[in-house]
């Protein structure tokens, strides 16, 4: 078992908690969850731990990692749910860690059939895991530190210091796994949210933002699911008020939504137009630089003007400016 720092000192916790949101663009998005893991280790002694997420109503994980264990404990685990006391304890007491040994009394634990199948043969014998629920995506989150000396029980300070660091890594590692994306992905226009839904708009991370956004037009909707419809991988679409832009992410979707400002209900010739002219380009060349004969470029203005409410370059120009500020 990894040695630790008492970690009822509040400057290790600290300086550990700064170093979650600090490291996030220094480590890997793909390896920041297990790196988390190992720091965690430095303050809560431990031999093994799992984290995982997925979606509240499937009860099952769509990311999981694991250190200190054989990549395939999470199936184990996780086909022994049905038998597995600590998980209702767990749902019952969300954000607050439950020990296995407040579930089940050690005679009775290390006689089941729970402990047969999913911890005997990995050595485990402690066992201290927090859920939480995010009502607002339903994404249902777990933290498990696991021990294989049985005279290691946790502290009720070893609990203490699991439920104050828990929030702290489910945060940071969101944060860090969109900074990450912000890094290859198009630029976010200013009070825009993000999301990663599946092909059925199940939530598999989601920014503050995006959710508030949602709130606000849809007080009533099922919180596990879009409210509407996934755009085509590469699309811009409109949704009341919402411009809401879908890019590839592997199986998965990144989906960026914003207040729709005039420009945005703009066609994207529309707006190609509007920006030469916004630039002082004349017809002829904006016509030139885009490809287009200036009749058309002269037709589609007197659109855009109708649809913006301006009457000249000049306002066409401020309006482009102010909507191009953050």
């Amino acid at each position: 078992m990894p040695s630790s720092s008492n970690p009822d000192t509040p400057d290790t916790v600290d300086r550990l908690i700064a170093r979650l949101y600090r490291s996030a663009l220094s480590v890997s998005a793909e390896g920041y969850r297990a790196w988390a893991l190992r720091q965690l280790q430095t303050v809560l002694p431990c031999d093994g731990a799992l984290w995982g997420s997925g979606v509240a109503s499937h009860m099952r994980f769509h990311s999981v990692t694991v250190i200190g264990l054989p990549p395939e404990f999470p199936q184990v685990l996780e086909a022994t749910t049905a038998i597995n006391p600590l998980i209702p304890r767990i749902l019952q007491n969300l954000d607050t860690p439950v020990d296995m040994s407040s579930v089940l009394p050690d005679k009775a634990f290390f006689s089941s059939e729970i402990y047969a199948r999913a911890f005997k043969p990995y050595g485990i014998t402690r066992i201290l895991s927090t859920g939480h629920l995010d009502p607002r995506s339903g994404l249902y989150s777990l933290l498990t530190l696991y021990r294989r000396d049985r005279e290691q029980r946790f502290s009720e300070i070893e609990k203490t210091t699991q439920k104050r660091l828990t929030f702290h890594l489910f945060n940071a590692a969101s944060h860090a796994f969109f900074l990450h994306l912000a890094k290859t992905h198009a630029e976010r226009p200013a009070g825009a949210g993000a999301a990663v839904v599946d092909a059925s708009g199940a939530y598999h991370e989601a920014t503050v933002q995006f959710l508030d956004l949602l709130d606000e037009r849809y007080p009533q909707r099922d919180p596990q699911r879009l409210p509407w419809p996934i755009p085509a991988a590469g699309q811009t679409a409109a949704e009341r008020d919402l411009m809401v832009r879908c890019e590839p992410l592997g199986d998965l979707f990144l989906l960026t939504i914003w207040p729709a400002g005039p420009l945005d209900r703009l066609t994207s010739r529309e707006r190609e137009i509007v920006f030469c002219i916004a630039q002082g380009l004349s017809f002829k060349e904006a016509a030139k630089k885009i490809g287009v004969a200036p009749s058309t470029v002269a037709n589609h203005l007197y659109r855009v003007y109708r649809k913006l409410g301006v009457y000249s370059r000049t306002e066409l120009a401020a309006l482009v400016h102010r909507s191009a500020k953050p």
